[in-house]
């Protein structure tokens, strides 16, 4: 089979426009086939290799084959710099309804560790190698993020990276994992990562004490397959609702809530696990951030106090009130939600966000999709925008 250029140069053209790496992609179809390149394959890799790269303006050339299986697909792929050595694309993240990580076809898989014998009786081999070799942040090192994190690492997760710019107060020891009051004053990522090393001693666990409204850190979020939001930050959580849409990286979001009444007795304790990928609704189209509290977050103490004196503020700074169980509750239905994109035991329709009222003992599950012409609707072009300037398309103060 013949495939003339004008098939493909059209299509280079819009990867220089969007100063994106064009993937010369094509199957192997048909029962028992497996994705390796054939001496066919590796020609037209040296025919169109210059002419892929001068087309599209990039420095490199891609290719990658897929072989359809009854449950998905199998693929080998390269990539190659300009004068360069070629290197295996080693991985493949494809998020849909489901959530699949899909590894090199030539990649050699080792059976998983004794330790997880129960989750693989539970949801087999390949699921607890996509565990293993998944790349999650978890933004919020407190009371849901340190439960959260636990919870990936007993069950496999073995590459994390921390986000937390906060110390250890004595208050926190009643609900961060692993703290006592020996860390007291020490950086919350750094009591958390010592934990779960204990747990895990071959957890590879990156921290950064830091804040998500910061550039910099915020762009260390790009290599992440996923990230659980787990900071009561309300400027630091419009950050994060923006990276499914340019980085169309998943985020699932979590928030607890205790409500009292004006005698202080316990009236409401609910709890929100939010699921942003493309096509969901993000976080502001759900009313599900206080904007003025996040514009009030992104001043400086002294300018906060004038306008709360002023009333053009919300006061911020209060301590809220926060239990252990709601929030590891909470915690682990986040947990639950990664499961199930990537095992499919749910509903096939799956939701996009869970509310627990755990004080009615009542659970319900809604779907939202995007207000029209805001930036996580796909009309805006903005679904994998990327590294475009200004990065996520919000500006950034001076760090």
């Amino acid at each position: 089979m013949l495939i003339g250029s004008e098939g493909y140069v059209g299509a280079l053209g819009a990867a220089e426009t969007d100063r994106a790496i064009p993937i010369w992609f094509h199957t192997h179809p048909g029962d028992g086939a497996v994705p390796i390149p054939s001496k066919y394959d590796r020609q037209v890799d040296r025919d169109i290799s210059d002419l892929f790269q001068l087309r599209s303006g990039s420095a490199f050339y891609a290719t990658l084959i897929a072989s359809p299986q009854s449950d998905g697909f199998i693929f080998t792929g390269e990539i190659t710099p300009e004068g360069g050595q070629a290197v295996p694309i080693d991985r493949v993240w494809s998020v849909g309804e489901r959530w699949r990580l899909l590894q090199n076809f030539t990649r050699d898989t080792t059976a998983p560790a004794t330790i997880f014998d129960r989750n693989v009786r539970a949801f087999g081999p390949d699921i607890q190698h996509v565990l293993g070799d998944l790349r999650v942040a978890i933004v919020g090192a407190g009371g849901t993020g340190s439960a959260v994190a636990e919870q990936l690492v007993r069950l496999g997760v073995r590459h994390l990276l921390l986000v937390d710019s906060d110390i250890l107060s004595a208050s926190n020891v009643t609900r961060v994992f692993g703290s006592t009051p020996r860390e007291v004053g020490q950086p919350k990522v750094d009591v958390l990562r010592a934990h779960l090393m204990r747990i895990a001693p071959d957890l590879i666990c990156s921290t950064i004490q830091g804040m998500v409204t910061v550039q910099s850190v915020a762009q260390a979020l790009r290599s992440s397959d996923i990230v659980f939001g787990c900071t009561d930050d309300n400027a630091g959580r419009l950050v994060l609702s923006r990276l499914a849409t340019f980085l169309l990286t998943p985020v699932i979001d979590v928030g607890v809530l205790l409500s009292s009444d004006s005698a202080g007795v316990l009236i409401g304790i609910d709890g929100r696990v939010t699921t942003l990928t493309p096509g969901a609704a993000c976080l502001v189209c759900r009313n599900r951030v206080d904007m003025a509290r996040a514009a009030a977050e992104m001043r400086t103490p002294e300018e906060r106090q004038r306008l709360a004196d002023e009333g053009y503020a919300p006061a911020l700074g209060q301590v809220e009130p926060a239990v252990v169980a709601f929030t590891t509750a909470v915690a682990a239905a986040a947990v639950n939600e990664l499961l199930d994109r990537l095992i499919g035991y749910g509903p096939p329709e799956r939701p996009n966000e869970t509310l627990l009222r755990l004080h009615e003992r009542e659970i319900s599950t809604n779907s939202a999709a995007p207000r029209p012409r805001h930036y996580c609707d796909m009309a805006q072009g903005k679904w994998g925008a990327g590294d475009e300037e200004p990065f996520l398309g919000q500006l950034w103060g001076a760090e």
